[in-house]
């Protein structure tokens, strides 16, 4: 990390204390935007040498059940199929394992492609789908994807759900029929995602997932051969892929870098082809200084801050709306992204349908006055204590930038007084659910271009940080939209969500920001992946 700061940091760290250390980088606000000049990359070829590409994301698990991040899921991409795919720079999925349609808002059927066959030899069929949502269902990692696939559960909000009686039938080896607990328009899009990756049902076991070092067999344009935690991933084509994006480079490294300083000194002497994401505005305008292509594709990440709402001070709905009333995201984009990303007012992103800006409506521009009076209203004391909490190098040096523009911000009113502390991620997964911080920092990388993959996974029933948000109204909406195919009618029902999670506040945007990635010599077609979906597909990826 380019700007390491102590695991712990009080409110005079992050605040004044913060300027006086001659060791630590100057407060958020005191820096100077700069500027990126972006390239546009290079088309791909029809032909290709061994590329590598380099990533500060962390990975959770290489099995589907076990992970719900990007680092983890964009390897899975390129391993297994799934039925439906999003081909880069759409929307909507199209066939990849099988062609997938709507019978009415509750029936799904597929149809698998002839001959699919798994990296190993095996034959895929329709009970290797049905064996591989019902496992991932069934181990119901807390760190995994399990919670998409609620439609087919017997009951999505028990601790150890099942795959729904009937919910999956399989009348023959080439068909598979979803029949949904409830009209969702969505679980299309949900099956071209990694938790409806196709596993062998001969390889992996039904209640438990493999080790990351195992042998891991998909049927995807590339087979994982190799795996070193934190240190390097091996691809090679696999020869027996039959579905619609076949590989072209014959291998793939994946190196794996502690900080984006050591990312992008990578780049620069040739280590790696392709630096993706986590890039701070200094080290993309360092690259490009240095006559490296920076190239930026549309974005929909999307960056907040939970409540906890199990415990401590995010029970109470003054105190979260205060908080609201305060945040500076104008100052935030600033300070902490030297104006790369774009400051967010719903937990919805420009772009997709219904989206409303809610808090911005809800709030205005920010008032420490007005916070001071939601307080005093509600009787509440202050200074309110808050413990931030972000995780130190998941999301790059400027996840720390950001907390402590938010501390100065919170601090500056006097009506709260803030300590932040950092994690390491796959602790912070597991400390935040344990209520170790008030308010803690997340990202967000869509699993399919549609405005409820912003809405079911964050507002019902506590979403997956589990923060303890429940709004039986909120609940019913998300139902109605997702079942409604009327678009204007799902739009306006989009917009009602929104405006009422403005007024609980279980959660706070922040900003939306792009998908970068910084190119070396020779490297084509990576453009044309950095699309919203944050899908790296390095099957459309050459070097020459």
């Amino acid at each position: 990390m380019i700007r390491k700061l102590p695991a712990v940091l009080g409110v005079g760290v992050l605040g004044l204390g913060l300027a006086a250390c001659s060791d630590t980088p100057p407060p958020a606000s005191d820096r100077e935007p700069i500027g990126v000049d972006y390239s546009e990359g290079e088309p791909a070829a029809d032909s290709s040498e061994e590329w590598t590409l380099g990533t500060t994301d962390a990975i959770t698990s290489v099995d589907p059940a076990g992970a719900y991040d990007i680092g983890s899921w964009n390897l899975q991409y390129q391993m297994f199929q799934q039925l439906m795919t999003v081909p880069a720079n759409g929307s909507e999925p199209e066939p990849d394992a099988a062609e997938c349609a709507y019978d009415d808002p509750k029936t799904i059927t597929c149809t698998l492609q002839d001959g699919l066959m798994f990296a190993n030899g095996n034959e895929l069929t329709s009970s290797d789908v049905k064996y591989s949502l019902e496992r991932n269902i069934a181990i119901n990692d807390p760190n995994g994807s399990a919670i998409l696939l609620g439609s087919i559960m017997d009951d999505p909000a028990s601790p150890n759900p099942k795959l729904a009686p009937g919910a999956v039938e399989t009348p023959n080896d080439t068909t598979v029929v979803f029949n949904l607990s409830k009209p969702d328009t969505t679980f299309l899009k949900v099956l071209s995602t990694a938790t409806a990756s196709i596993v062998d049902e001969q390889v992996y076991p039904a209640n438990k997932e493999l080790a990351d070092t195992d042998e891991h067999s998909g049927s995807g344009p590339y087979m994982l051969t190799q795996y070193k935690e934190g240190q390097q991933a091996v691809f090679e084509l696999n020869e027996s892929y039959g579905g619609p994006h076949p590989g072209i480079a014959p291998r793939v490294f994946v190196s794996f870098h502690k900080d984006d300083t050591s990312l992008t000194s990578a780049v620069k002497t040739g280590e790696v082809d392709v630096a993706w994401r986590s890039m701070s505005p200094t080290q993309q305008k360092a690259l490009a200084d240095d006559d490296i292509a920076v190239l930026k594709g549309q974005g929909s990440e999307f960056r907040y801050w939970v409540w906890d709402m199990n415990n401590g001070a995010g029970t109470d709905d003054a105190v979260r709306q205060a908080v609201a009333q305060v945040i500076d995201r104008d100052q935030i984009a600033t300070n902490a992204y030297d104006g790369t990303v774009e400051p967010a007012y719903s937990i919805v992103p420009p772009g997709f349908g219904g989206q409303k800006d809610s808090f911005a409506e809800e709030y205005g521009d920010p008032d420490a006055d007005a916070a001071e009076k939601i307080l005093s209203d509600a009787g509440v004391e202050t200074p309110v204590a808050l413990k931030l909490g972000y995780p130190q190098e998941h999301y790059g040096p400027n996840a720390v930038d950001e907390a402590t523009e938010i501390a100065e911000q919170l601090n500056a009113t006097d009506l709260f007084d803030v300590t932040a502390e950092a994690g390491e991620w796959e602790q912070y997964q597991t400390d935040y659910k344990k209520s170790a911080y008030d308010l803690f920092m997340l990202g967000w990388y869509p699993d399919f271009l549609d405005a409820d993959n912003y809405l079911s996974p964050f507002v019902v029933d506590g979403g997956f940080f589990a923060n303890g948000y429940s709004n039986p109204e909120v609940n019913e909406l998300v139902d109605a939209e997702l079942g409604e195919t009327d678009e204007g009618t799902r739009d306006e029902t989009i917009g009602q969500i929104q405006d009422i999670v403005a007024q609980d506040v279980p959660l706070i945007p922040t900003w939306n920001g792009a998908n970068v990635a910084a190119v070396g010599d020779g490297v084509g077609g990576v453009q044309d992946t950095l699309d919203p979906t944050y899908v790296f597909r390095f099957w459309m990826i050459t070097k020459s």
